[in-house]
């Protein structure tokens, strides 16, 4: 069995799918669409940057949609979609989770996707706020590194590598005394627009919870799990109250993980750039083979 695994925010690059759109007519179709729909440049800004305005929010959420469902058309395009059983992604990449399981087409879910990159970005920009890395040491002891100074867990990613949020000067602090709190290995801060999954998105939580009751929604044709609880999800309902939490609360990708291979996924198919997961599900389960698609080099033979 194969699981199909969306990125999040943090790995985007200039140059992403390029060469997808250059050598896949399934791909070239998906980025073309998106294009008519956004009404953006959207090609040029993830072939050719500049890198600041693919990293704002607002255009790095409906990137990483676009890029992550063309690696699964490509995919399809070569017949390499059997055995697939479950499809998740971290953060914005469980909106193109959705998309491929047939919660909603393409084109809503661009829509979806380019409400929640609005809300999110104006919450970045009426807060100031920050995201660190912490390597090592135990959940425990990150929770009450967040305790001290008054910020968030934000993706407990896999044993090992969690990821600390909240209003920017206290994260900076968090990072620089976290010595003495536990037996971090590393605890760097990261080069973000906002403080995403954190009380500071709370007002694009609520934006996108009002957008997403306008929505409709299928049931999934693959599993899908959500990053609320780590948990599968099943019903609409289920689906949109997940959704709109996700926005401010903890990404739990470890447990989505770990639900996937509990369901006997043993293949899993890194849909994005930055190949991030690999290592994840490794860490994980040291078993579990992992391929990283970003290009067309990369696809499966």
């Amino acid at each position: 069995m194969k699981a199909l695994l969306f990125s999040g925010q943090g790995v985007q690059k200039v140059g992403m799918g390029k060469s997808l759109y250059d050598n896949s007519r399934a791909a070239r179709r998906v980025y073309n669409e998106a294009e008519g729909y956004l009404g953006i440049e959207l090609r040029k800004i993830c072939f050719e940057g500049p890198e600041e305005l693919l990293t704002q929010t607002s255009i790095c959420q409906p990137a990483l949609y676009v890029h992550g469902y063309a690696v699964v058309e490509a995919l399809r395009a070569a017949d390499k979609l059997d055995g697939v059983e479950a499809v998740l992604g971290l953060s914005i990449g469980e909106l193109t989770a959705y998309a491929v399981a047939g919660v909603w087409s393409f084109e809503l879910g661009l829509r979806v996707v380019a409400a929640r990159g609005r809300f999110m970005q104006k919450a970045c920009e009426e807060t100031k706020g920050g995201m660190a890395a912490v390597v090592g040491g135990t959940l425990e002891e990150v929770e009450k590194l967040c305790a001290a100074y008054d910020i968030d867990v934000a993706n407990r990613n896999c044993p090992g590598q969690i990821v600390i949020s909240g209003d920017f000067d206290r994260v900076n602090a968090a990072a620089a005394n976290a010595k003495n709190y536990g037996s971090f290995k590393l605890v760097k801060p990261l080069v973000v627009a906002g403080a995403y999954h954190s009380r500071l998105m709370e007002s694009a939580r609520e934006s996108f919870e009002r957008f997403l009751k306008l929505v409709d929604f299928n049931p999934p044709r693959y599993r899908v799990f959500t990053n609320t609880t780590g948990l599968e999800v099943r019903t609409p309902a289920e689906m949109k109250a997940a959704l709109a939490r996700q926005v401010s609360s903890t990404v739990l990708w470890e447990d989505c993980l770990r639900g996937a291979l509990a369901l006997g996924c043993r293949e899993f198919y890194e849909c994005g750039p930055g190949a991030v997961f690999k290592g994840m599900v490794k860490r994980v389960d040291p078993s579990a083979q992992v391929e990283s698609i970003s290009e067309f080099s990369e696809l499966p033979a």
